[in-house]
């Protein structure tokens, strides 16, 4: 490839390339301070409701489970006694006590997730106030935007 052809290909490459956008948000053309059109007008906002939700749906899960959990145990109950000698006692039993070790994860990390989604909720909370006091403590010298 001579000198003449990698120039070529550099000018073309140039022309083609609008210019680097990390985040892939355009920007709104003559938007102050480079704002973006990405729905927050370049704020960055908080809410704990998802989170909460989302604990929510923890804690629900975690009863539901050591519900079923139960359910299935006691439909079980009696069962060995009542299949003594059929080949496929076994094979229940095995899947009995799988079945009861998954739900019994399930259960067990939603108990550890709910807590730590309402964790979370604070914590963004307490890391926006912290920010907001810090934004607001800074003085712009007059007649500055």
């Amino acid at each position: 490839m001579g000198w003449d052809e990698w120039d070529q290909l550099k000018s073309q490459v140039a022309e083609r390339h609008t210019g680097m956008q990390l985040n892939q948000v355009p920007v709104e053309p003559g938007a102050p301070g480079g704002a973006t059109d990405a729905g927050g007008g370049g704020t960055l906002r908080h809410a704990g409701k998802p989170w909460n939700q989302a604990a929510d749906t923890a804690g629900e899960l975690r009863t539901s489970t050591s519900a079923a959990k139960k359910e299935l145990t006691d439909a079980h109950t009696g069962v060995a006694s009542g299949a003594a000698g059929l080949a496929s006692l076994g094979t229940l039993t095995e899947v009995l006590a799988s079945w009861e070790k998954r739900i019994g994860a399930v259960r067990d990390e939603c108990d550890a997730l709910e807590p730590k989604l309402r964790q979370v909720a604070k914590d963004l909370t307490g890391a926006d106030v912290a920010a907001g006091g810090r934004a607001d403590a800074v003085r712009a010298p007059e007649g500055a935007k």
